[in-house]
Formats: C-alpha cells, sequence, structure tokens
C-alpha cells in the first residue's frame, strides 16, 4: 500500500506543477496530455519488459526498476520461488511413490482416462509382461482376454478378475481396477494361483468326502429302519436308541447333501432359463404348507415379473429363506413373502416375526456352519449351511442377500436381483 500511496503522491505534485505553470503559460490541457502521454509510455515500457521476462520463464533475476514495477517484479518473482520449492518437493514424492510402488509384490499400472499406460512398476513388467516402450498404449492392445476386456468397458470393478498370466498360463491373477483422481485408474494384479490352488483342493476334497460318505449312511439308515420296523416295543432302551440314532443319522444325511449342494454351486457352469417366479413361489408355499397351521404362511405378488437364472438354485435358496424364518419363528407366527421390483432390482422379500439377529451376528450368518447362539426353549435342528447356500445362489445370479433385523421383533431377508435378470 505504500508504494501505491508514493506513485499517487508523485502523479499530484507533476499535476499541481502543471497548475502552477498552467498559471502563467495558459497552456493547462497540452501539458496534462503530455504528462498522460509520459506515464502511459513509461508503463507500456515496463509492460513490455515484464512480458519479456516472463516470456523466458522469469529465469534468473529480474529487472531493475524502481515503483511499483519494483514491487510487482518482487512478488511474481517471490511466487515463483514457492512454485520451484513446491515442484520440487513433489517430484521428490512422486519419487518415494514409485520407489515403494517398484517394490511392491503386486503388478501395479497407471492408465489415463483412455485407457493408456502412463506408468507400470517393476512387478507389471514380470507378470503382465509391460515394457517401459509401452508407455502410452493402450492397455488392452496388451492383455487381450476377452474376460479383462469386458471388465475394463464394464466399468464396475467392485470384484476383482481373475485371469491367467500372458507371460505364463500357469499362473492366475487377480486384476482389480481402482479409481482415482481426474479420470486416472490404477490397476492392480495380485498372484492368486497357490490361493486357487488350495481353493480348489478343499472344494474338491468336501465333494469327494461327501459322496463317499452317501453310501455308507444309505446303507446304515436302511439296516436302522430295518431294525425299528423289527422292534416290539418291549424295550424302551432299544427303542429310544434306535429312534437316536435314525435322528442322527437323517442329520448327517442333511449335512452330506447340503456339503453336496454347496460343492454343486461352487463348480457346475451357470444356467440360463425363463423362470416363472409367481408359480415357482406358490409351489413352495404349497409344500411347505403342509405340515404348518393354516394361513401362516402370506405370499404377496405384486409383479409378474419373469427372471432369467436357474430355477432348482432358486428354489433351494428360497425354500431355505423360507425354512429358516419358520424355524426360528414361533409356531403360530406369520412369515410373509413378497415378490416385487424396485426402480433398479428384483426383490424377494421373506419377513418374520421371529427372534431377531444381533448386528454382530448380521455379517456372520451366512458362513458355513455358523449358528446365532442364543437361550432357547427348544433345541432348533439344522446344519448351519442354509444360508451360506443362498449366498451362493444369489452370486451365481448377480443377486445381494440384504438382511434387515432386530432382537425380539424379527427379520427381513431380501433376495435383490438386478434388472439385467429380467426375463423380456
Amino acid at each position: 500500500m505504500g508504494i501505491w500511496r508514493r506513485e499517487i503522491i508523485i502523479a499530484l505534485i507533476l499535476f499541481l506543477i502543471i497548475c502552477v505553470i498552467s498559471l502563467f503559460t495558459k497552456l493547462f490541457f497540452p501539458l496534462t496530455f503530455a504528462l498522460i502521454i509520459i506515464f502511459l509510455c513509461h508503463h507500456l515500457y515496463q509492460l513490455n519488459r515484464f512480458e519479456k521476462w516472463l516470456r523466458t520463464g522469469g529465469q534468473g533475476d529480474y529487472p531493475k526498476t524502481k515503483g511499483v514495477w519494483e514491487e510487482i517484479y518482487y512478488h511474481v518473482y517471490r511466487i515463483k520461488k514457492h512454485n520451484k520449492r513446491r515442484k520440487k518437493k513433489l517430484s521428490k514424492m512422486v519419487d518415494r511413490f514409485r520407489e515403494s510402488t517398484e517394490a511392491l509384490p503386486d503388478a501395479a499400472v497407471v492408465l489415463s482416462a483412455g485407457d493408456e499406460i502412463e506408468w507400470a512398476n517393476k512387478a507389471a513388467r514380470e507378470v503382465l509382461g509391460l515394457l517401459p516402450s509401452d508407455k502410452g498404449q493402450r492397455i488392452q492392445n496388451l492383455i487381450r482376454f476377452p474376460e479383462f476386456i469386458y471388465y475394463l468397458k464394464s466399468k464396475q470393478y467392485d470384484e476383482p478378475v481373475i485371469l491367467p498370466s500372458p507371460l505364463n498360463n500357469r499362473m492366475l491373477l487377480a486384476v482389480r481396477i481402482i479409481n482415482y483422481g481426474d479420470g486416472l485408474r490404477l490397476l492392480l494384479a495380485q498372484d492368486v494361483t497357490q490361493l486357487k490352488q488350495m481353493e480348489r483342493m478343499r472344494k474338491d476334497f468336501v465333494a469327494n468326502v461327501s459322496h463317499e460318505l452317501r453310501t455308507p449312511l444309505t446303507v446304515l439308515k436302511g439296516y436302522l429302519e430295518t431294525l425299528e420296523d423289527m422292534d416290539n416295543g418291549e424295550s424302551l432302551l432299544l427303542t429310544s436308541s434306535l429312534r437316536n440314532m435314525q435322528g442322527q443319522t437323517e442329520r448327517m444325511q442333511h449335512l452330506v447333501d447340503d456339503l453336496l449342494l454347496l460343492a454343486h454351486l461352487e463348480t457346475k457352469n451357470k444356467k440360463h432359463e425363463i423362470i416363472d417366479i409367481r408359480k415357482l413361489l406358490n409351489q413352495i408355499c404349497h409344500e411347505n404348507e403342509a405340515t404348518l397351521e393354516i394361513g401362516r404362511i402370506e405370499l404377496i405378488l405384486d409383479s409378474d415379473a419373469q427372471m432369467i437364472g436357474e430355477e432348482n438354485e432358486l428354489r433351494s435358496a428360497f425354500t431355505n429363506l423360507l425354512g429358516n424364518s419358520l424355524k426360528y419363528s414361533s409356531e403360530d407366527s406369520p412369515v410373509q413373502i413378497r415378490w416385487h421390483e424396485t426402480e433398479t432390482a428384483l426383490c424377494l422379500d421373506v419377513i418374520d416375526k421371529g427372534e431377531g439377529i444381533s448386528p454382530a451376528d448380521i455379517a456372520r450368518v451366512t458362513e458355513r456352519f455358523y449358528r446365532v447362539e442364543t437361550k432357547r426353549d427348544k433345541k432348533i435342528s439344522g446344519t448351519g449351511l442354509g444360508l451360506a447356500i443362498v449366498k451362493h445362489v444369489l452370486m451365481r445370479h448377480d443377486a445381494q442377500l440384504i438382511i434387515h433385523s432386530e432382537l425380539g421383533k424379527g427379520s427381513c431377508f431380501q433376495c435383490a436381483f438386478p434388472l439385467k435378470r429380467l426375463a423380456k
């Protein structure tokens, strides 16, 4: 502010001098015009110097001058020095980032908005076969797997896509894309070969053991039924023992059947057929009502929508949900099944007024063999695999299981299917 005051004072002094001279010469307007021209030429000259200095990038010291222009040069020079320090600091941060990402065991590739490679770390060169000269190339021209190209175009990056390495088809990679910045994306590829091998071994083990258990269980069940037929009821111990063995054999049979179903869901190919959901739900409700009080199951069909999927799998999932709600509710408590549409999904709601689930348990109820531990008047039978089967069936149909529950008030299990599953 002091510099501007000085400039204004100088201008006023010169103007007063012109006024005094004008009293004697009567040349006020010509002298005032001359003063304005001198001021204008001075500032045009300074502007020209300033523009030349900026054109060269403001290199070196700024030109020597006086007054307000010296202050302008100084402020610009100070900003330039501050930006230079900031740029140097950012450059060090970028270098440290690149050094750290170079040390990552997972492949990392920075993609532009147009899918061009901007940068890749050492692991990306080793597992994806990218070269330093590939910078600027479109990633789909170098990784040509159809599933990867579809994943890239879908822009749905919630789950990774599994593909073989372009350099070694025995190596499996879990590829995930993360959006960040202004249209930039980070591609991460992790070697999951060993993990997938262990998962395959686990699935094969469960399937093989379950299959091998079926035959001895069938034989054991047959002999128990024969012994029960031969029992004349004279020995209470024998009758009770046979009944307990029969119950445990049936429980083991259900467990084996559920394990085989899970193994089947994890390995078999997806099937696409048009399913009449109204008809399917009517059948499920009719089958369950045979052993229940009349009117306990309330079926509400607010939509005529048919869906594309696998009918037997959906039958199993819906039956498990209904069975759970019936088991964990009192014998006279109603259970509502509702099929309806929203703006974003096809929904099946199974609503009960049972004992409910605590928030801590909701996240775990779909785990295999997980059962909520609460004090009950009666023991509830089951294998602990029902909701795990539901989860796998829904995953195979691109759907989600959404659970809303409150202890002592009941639960709502919602199967939300994407609209792309709608049969047109």
